[in-house]
């Protein structure tokens, strides 16, 4: 509607305008002090911890645990669902998307990875686009695989480090919130740290504590990244054997007309199906070729000198009319 106003419109254009150009300063000097706002974060939940050693210790096999976790769950589990779904070997599948899985591992982001795993989903794993359209930007903002398995692992390791027993209810209750959790976290790095207050909450853990994983979690927030890129592109190959009835594969443009020897004018006007082949086995028949040089048209006369029956083919740059 401001477009559309034109002059009456622009002042509130450009105060939109002006208001996100301020935004965006504030962020830019925001994100200057993080690194220092960081260290002191942990530096001050360090002072208070009785044995930093122990802690340190701790949050090393927290850090195993979750590595161990992500290659068991995509390694293991999600393959041999696609086997068992799709009978179909996993490891030529993933072999078709390592691009995908480089690119998540450095960016750490799923939504910065989807262009390229449309790439690989097409080009190398030969997915229908359709289903790969509807299934990966999906995928990406709700299936969260690593990062569901991330958060309850991080929320049993806080829990321990308080000295807190989690009993079966809780931990079931720790499964389901981080998988509700996970589906409502962003693809851009480190934003299950965000949702990691909503675990905590629902067993009653102190969400102070989050600081405490702050400094492995951008290494392991990488390695959960390629897990959920690995979960959405396996659930595109799964879906397209579930729709493989529905959906028929494009074809490949066929060719107007078919690259064959020059002499093969039979070969020619049969793949053209232009009905003029009855003419064509005829022996007699004989070959006229006009070519203008200003109109860039080239006409192709073929057929017999006794008879009225003859065939055109009028070529004009990018467009052939039989």
């Amino acid at each position: 509607m401001l477009g559309r106003m034109g002059k009456n419109g622009t002042p509130l254009v450009s105060f939109c305008q002006c208001l996100n150009e301020s935004v965006m300063k504030i962020v830019a000097i925001a994100t200057c002090y993080f690194p220092l706002g960081i260290v002191f974060l942990i530096a001050g939940k360090i002072l208070e911890m009785d044995d930093p050693t122990a802690i340190g210790k701790k949050l090393g096999f927290y850090a195993i645990t979750v590595v161990c976790g992500l290659v068991v769950h995509g390694l293991f589990v999600l393959p041999m669902v696609y086997l068992f779904i799709t009978k179909k070997n996993p490891i030529v599948y993933i072999r078709g998307i390592l691009q995908a899985l480089l690119i998540a591992l450095a960016t750490s982001s799923s939504s910065a990875t989807l262009p390229i795993t449309f790439k690989c989903l097409l080009e190398n794993n030969h997915i229908d686009r359709r289903i790969a359209r509807f299934v990966l930007p999906v995928g990406a903002t709700i299936n969260m695989d690593g990062t569901a398995l991330y958060e309850a692992v991080a929320a049993i390791f806080i829990a321990q480090v308080n000295n807190y027993e989690l009993d079966f209810g809780q931990i079931i209750t720790v499964s389901i919130t981080a998988t509700a959790a996970s589906i409502g976290a962003a693809g851009i790095p480190q934003a299950g740290l965000v949702t990691m207050v909503i675990v905590l909450t629902s067993v009653g853990l102190p969400t102070d504590d989050i600081t405490l994983i702050i400094a492995v979690d951008w290494a392991l927030d990488r390695f959960r990244t390629m897990i959920n890129v690995l979960g959405d592109a396996l659930a595109a190959g799964i879906m397209a054997h579930i729709c493989r009835k529905n959906f028929t594969q494009e074809n490949d443009e066929v060719p107007l007309i078919r690259e064959t020897k020059p002499g093969s004018i039979n070969q020619i006007m049969t793949y053209q199906r232009n009905g003029c082949t009855n003419d064509v086995n005829n022996a007699d028949n004989q070959l006229y070729v006009g070519v203008t040089d200003e109109s860039h048209n080239v006409q192709m006369e073929l057929g017999p000198r006794t008879k009225k029956d003859h065939c055109t083919i009028e070529i004009d740059e990018l467009e052939t009319k039989v």
